[in-house]
């Protein structure tokens, strides 16, 4: 009998961490949309409780604070990111960095907001939320470095290299999400080109990263693109 009571009490137990979880996931959700369309500042833990349709306590008992259930939010968000950017590791090294371009792009063009509050923040400096950036940044630049060169242990100037580069392309995709006047193909692209110049950069400088065969690089020019804009 006091076997069976103990496993009951784990079922029970077990079922609520499960709802628990569930409850938590579902306020990262609301918020996400919240804190992507208002500036943390601006939205107090009552409008937060409003929109979700939950007490005040709740936010509380899950995040401690607003701080807590800013930073939750941001990194659910970057583990989103991270996971549409991972390329595929039986692709080839050329294929896979083109994956995760178009993967990180294809996050950015369709969860805009979030992609707003991954790059720009909102609580202004922060140590915690720049540590999840920063742990973005490394995981993006190990798939490029493993899609490139097979091996994540890179140099420090290769690591430097593709560090400009990834904060070029953070730069490129909020303007393209803004202005829309670009395919997303064209702008992955685009992107690879870039990173071509990057990589025989690197070469360049650190002979033990010889940069990708520039046919496996550039994308193939017989894909449609946008037909390039006139100049008056």
């Amino acid at each position: 009998m006091q076997k069976s009571s103990q496993r009951e009490s784990e079922r029970r137990e077990a079922r609520g961490t499960e709802r628990s979880l569930a409850r938590r996931a579902e306020l990262i959700a609301v918020g996400r949309k919240l804190f992507a369309d208002t500036a943390y500042d601006v939205l107090s833990m009552d409008d937060i409780a409003q929109q979700a349709g939950v007490a005040k306590g709740l936010i509380y008992y899950y995040f401690k604070s607003k701080r807590g259930y800013y930073l939750a939010i941001i990194e659910d968000t970057f583990a989103d990111l991270v996971t549409s950017a991972a390329g595929e590791a039986e692709l080839p090294n050329a294929e896979r960095v083109s994956r995760t371009i178009e993967g990180y792009l294809r996050y950015a063009e369709l969860h805009q907001a979030a992609f707003r509050t991954i790059t720009r923040g909102g609580i202004g400096f922060d140590t915690e939320v720049q540590a999840l950036r920063d742990g973005v940044h490394h995981a993006i630049i190990g798939t490029i470095a493993q899609g490139a060169y097979g091996r994540t242990d890179i140099p420090e100037i290769a690591r430097l290299s593709l560090y400009g580069w990834l904060c070029s392309v953070e730069g490129m995709t909020l303007d393209w999400i803004a202005e829309q006047k670009l395919s997303r193909a064209t702008v992955r692209d685009l992107m690879v080109r870039l990173l071509g110049d990057t990589l025989r950069t690197i070469a360049e400088f650190e002979p033990s990263c010889p940069p990708l065969p520039r046919t496996d690089v550039l994308p193939s020019r017989g894909k449609p693109h946008d037909p390039p804009p006139r100049c008056v």
